[in-house]
């Protein structure tokens, strides 16, 4: 599976946790990310993680231009929700093209490990089979 990995400022090392708990998942798939998450996520766990642009310097469009092309099955995307926070352009067009496409998206930790287990236990190699 090609895993789509991104995280806002405040949700970087949250990543990198997250990585860290269930790299034995994770290391089985390619994994992709934006320029400082992938950095990030790379030295805390030795996972190979390509990476892409800075989000704000396009890595997002990149990773958007990738699910469009269906080169990425799941997207973990870690953001800060604050009251009343609307959503970007950004991350409407995220949300937009996972839902046109039918990928997992998750926005936050529990989603993201109910995801992985869901990787780490085959039920998602349904997808593989969509190729």
């Amino acid at each position: 599976m090609q895993i789509a990995l991104i995280a806002q400022d405040d949700k970087k090392e949250l990543m990198a946790q997250l990585c860290i708990a269930y790299s034995g998942i994770l290391s089985k798939h390619a994994l992709f990310a934006t320029a400082t998450t992938g950095r990030i996520v790379s030295e805390a766990t030795g996972l190979s993680v390509e990476t892409l642009l800075g989000g704000a310097s396009g890595g997002r469009e990149q990773i958007n231009s990738r699910i469009a092309y269906g080169e990425i099955d799941i997207v973990l995307y870690l953001r800060s929700a604050g009251a009343g926070e609307e959503l970007d352009v950004y991350d409407a067009e995220l949300i937009r093209l996972c839902d046109a496409y039918n990928l997992p998206l998750a926005t936050n930790l529990a989603t993201a490990e109910t995801i992985i287990m869901a990787l780490g236990r085959g039920d998602l190699d349904w997808r593989e089979n969509m190729r």
